[in-house]
């Protein structure tokens, strides 16, 4: 095995793993900062300048509370879910193109983990996933609360998972592969995929938003009726990682959506960029590009939760079955269609 290959792919994962975990960290400074300036006050402005500070004192806090399990909870099972949780999360990562490949030395370095042929099922299956860190926290802690809102949880994902996949249905007739790079590649420039699935793009982050349990589809957490939720038992850094479960799944759905959508690290212009940047600045300015449409995404998701309120579980349900399923199975009629028509004439 190349051992040049090994370092490279090493080096990569642990750049993208510290800068999802600061991503996910700083993104509960910036969640406060939005709802402040959304609600006319200050928010965090005591730890260090304008309180950049605040999410290293949280992560302290975090790391210095008292562990607690409760005693008729199931322990290993109590343990196992909040790492579950976070491990799903971030291995999401693995098949996100960064940005283009970049030229070091007569070798060329992809800025993609891996290149698999079924990224999408791949995202898919570990957004599947995801849900199983929530169940069994929410069952072993052995609440009640914590039980409901784990049967909240499977039913909602199961329920949007469907929506979610019927919009991504429709986006493969139009790109023919389930390769996220070669998805990429096909929106050079400015032909993003948003333009020609303007109505996937808003079942698909409709679902996301209930993928991830944000506001207004935050059933799971929902205090006014379950405490805290499935984490109502937990503390100290098991509650932390589930916290950060979920900043870091908002961050991966962004990178997704900005992925599939929003044409990753292409932008208008970017050949004369990388003509004229070089074969290193060239594409770290597309991942550069790259990063500001994700945090776009994130910045959207912390606006709808600070402006529209929580829905009824009913109305979720309604929502998902009733509306998203028959718009994606019109939207893959359409699409079909449409393609049958442009492929004859």
């Amino acid at each position: 095995m190349d051992i040049a290959f090994v370092i490279e792919k090493f080096v990569l994962v642990t750049i993208i793993f510290a800068i999802t975990l600061v991503i996910a960290m700083y993104s509960t400074y910036a969640e406060r900062k939005v709802a402040a300036f959304l609600q006319d006050r200050l928010g965090p402005n005591r730890a260090g300048p304008f309180g950049i500070l605040q999410p290293l004192a949280d992560g302290l806090k975090m790391f210095m509370k008292e562990e607690i399990i409760p005693t008729n909870a199931s322990k290993w099972l109590f343990m196992v879910g909040p790492g579950l949780a976070m491990l799903t999360a971030c291995i999401g990562t693995a098949v996100i193109p960064w940005g283009s490949p970049i030229l070091i030395n007569d070798r060329i370095v992809p800025l993609q983990v891996t290149n698999i042929n079924v990224g999408i099922l791949y995202i898919f299956g570990v957004v599947s996933l995801g849900v199983y860190g929530v169940m069994i926290g929410g069952w072993a802690s052995n609440n009640k609360y914590s039980l409901l809102s784990a049967i909240r949880a499977a039913s909602q994902n199961i329920s949007y998972e469907i929506a979610m996949g019927l919009s991504i249905i429709a986006l493969l007739l139009v790109t023919n592969t389930m390769s996220l790079k070669e998805i990429v590649d096909q929106q050079h420039g400015w032909h993003w995929n948003v333009l020609y699935q303007p109505l996937g793009f808003l079942i698909f982050i409709i679902c996301a938003f209930a993928e991830t349990n944000r506001a207004p589809f935050d059933l799971p957490e929902c205090e006014t009726e379950l405490i805290g939720g499935y984490h109502t038992e937990y503390s100290s850094m098991k509650l932390g990682f589930y916290l950060f479960a979920e900043y870091i799944n908002m961050f991966v759905s962004s990178a997704v959506m900005a992925t599939l959508y929003f044409g990753g690290y292409n932008y208008p212009g970017m050949d004369w960029v990388l003509i004229h940047a070089g074969p290193v600045m060239g594409p770290l300015i597309g991942t550069f590009v790259f990063f500001i449409k994700i945090f776009a995404f994130i910045f959207f998701f912390m606006w709808v939760r600070w402006t529209i309120p929580r829905f009824r579980y009913d109305q979720l349900m309604h929502l998902g079955w009733k509306g998203l399923i028959p718009l994606g199975i019109a939207n893959i009629i359409i699409t079909g269609v449409v393609i049958a028509i442009i492929e004859k004439f």
